[in-house]
């Protein structure tokens, strides 16, 4: 296809074959004339004289045949694999057995667009929201850990709307119904990725606590025996607790916060807390609160030890301790 420099435009080719084919010009000469090779001149007379004005005309550059292309049926696993999973390359190209670079490609080629600007539970397109561009990572496991929690709401027995449909909130009944909220408290390492959770009745001081010394110990049968640092944001819960700040005390570390208004510096755990709810709370339909409760111990063993993390390289956070 022409573009803006080029020698021969559709005028330019028109010129050419009509002194070539109309004033008897030789081939090399008109050529000359304007500033093209004699194999350029020459291929532009051979589409006129085959195909008329049409062979004159922009074309496509595309080869007609691309051996090395990958299958049609290749490619509409890895758009139903994106659809169904929310995953990028790093993870789908593993699954498939072909190279992270082929499956984005074909995303791109395809049009999907990229999974930092759509919404992680359904997948629509929506504003991105605001990342930083400093990316930091401890040297060592338990150099930093970040602590947060998860607010979700609890499901009711026999299953909510995504079992139902958004009918089923329809009704006065429902709409005064309340069945609360699960506070999902994570503590995730710094370096190895390695996260714990739990899933408590509220989020006040002594129940963080709580949960700090419990997750410390199971940091410790894992092999990180000491931790030194605990970011957290600035909730009432963390900064003014004093259980808390005595456990942070009795395990040996000291206590950071995030600055105001700014989550992204606690980034790790609050990007562990989508993956939370992509992978586990809303991965499949629940039928009751229990049920979603008692899965989440198995897809936490299922990250900590087999899932890929992509800041690892492709390896799971067990790998790194």
């Amino acid at each position: 296809m022409s573009h803006r420099n080029a020698r021969l435009n559709v005028r330019g080719r028109k010129l050419l074959v009509e002194r070539v084919c109309d004033q008897g010009w030789k081939v090399a000469h008109a050529a000359k004339a304007q500033g093209v090779s004699r194999q350029c001149a020459s291929r532009w007379v051979g589409r006129y004289r085959a195909e008329g004005e049409a062979g004159l005309e922009d074309r496509s550059s595309r080869p007609h045949h691309c051996p090395n292309r990958t299958p049609v049926a290749v490619e509409n696993k890895i758009i139903e694999l994106r659809r169904s999973q929310r995953r990028g390359q790093d993870w789908i190209g593993p699954e498939l057995g072909v190279p992270a670079r082929t499956v984005c490609r074909v995303l791109r080629r395809r049009q999907i667009p990229y999974l930092a600007d759509c919404d992680p539970l359904t997948g629509e397109v929506i504003r991105a929201s605001k990342t930083t561009t400093t990316r930091y990572e401890r040297d060592r496991p338990g150099d930093l850990v970040h602590m947060d929690v998860k607010k979700i709401g609890k499901i009711p027995d026999g299953g909510g709307w995504k079992a139902h449909g958004r009918q089923m909130g329809s009704t006065a009944a429902a709409k005064k119904a309340r069945i609360g909220y699960d506070y999902v408290h994570s503590l995730v390492d710094d370096h190895s990725r390695l996260a714990y959770s739990e899933i408590l009745d509220d989020e006040k001081g002594p129940t963080c606590a709580s949960f700090l010394a419990r997750a410390a110990q199971y940091f410790a049968d894992h092999g990180i025996d000491r931790i030194e640092r605990v970011i957290t944001d600035n909730h009432w819960s963390y900064r003014r607790s004093a259980d808390l700040a005595a456990v942070i005390t009795t395990i040996g570390a000291k206590h950071k916060f995030i600055k105001p208004h700014c989550p992204w510096q606690n980034g790790k755990v609050e990007r562990f807390n989508r993956t939370l709810a992509i992978e586990w709370a809303y991965h499949q339909v629940f039928t009751s609160n229990a049920e979603r409760a008692a899965a989440l111990a198995p897809w936490l063993n299922l990250y900590n030890t087999r899932r890929r993390h992509t800041a690892l390289g492709g390896l799971p956070p067990i790998s790194r301790l």
